[in-house]
């Protein structure tokens, strides 16, 4: 099969895809209105709008943010700690032997990002259940 063959292929196959995909959303959308119906709700007043969730852009936030730190922190350590690991041999090309540290100190930087959001959630929720009683 010659790359022109594999063109017209490519193009029947991506239309076939894009046809059923369109038409997959619409019989969904239209079984979850006729289930509304059956249930007695106006198909028409249900919210396209989602609710806000300001936990959820915290967590998000902070999860950036740490790992954006550990991003920086591991950047340092590359350049300043760990300098002479992989410039000992000044021919020789970088090996990439401290690539490991960005990843784990992105990881890292992460979930204290999610443990701190967990805190400041949980303090939130603390406080509204022992005013509500």
């Amino acid at each position: 099969m010659g790359p022109d063959q594999l063109v017209f292929f490519w193009l029947i196959l991506s239309s076939l895809s894009l046809f059923a995909l369109i038409f997959g959303l619409r019989y969904m959308n239209n079984k979850e209105n006729m289930a509304m119906i059956e249930k007695g709700l106006n198909p028409r007043l249900k919210s396209d709008r989602p609710a806000p969730a300001p936990f959820r852009s915290l967590k998000w936030g902070l999860v950036m943010v740490g790992a954006g730190l550990g991003l920086f922190a591991a950047y340092l350590m590359d350049n300043f700690l760990l300098y002479n690991m992989h410039h000992q041999f000044p021919n020789e090309f970088d090996n990439g032997a401290n690539v490991p540290i960005y990843f784990a100190l992105i990881a890292i930087g992460g979930g204290l990002g999610l443990i701190i959001s967990y805190r400041i959630e949980k303090r939130e929720v603390l406080d509204k259940d022992t005013m509500d009683s």
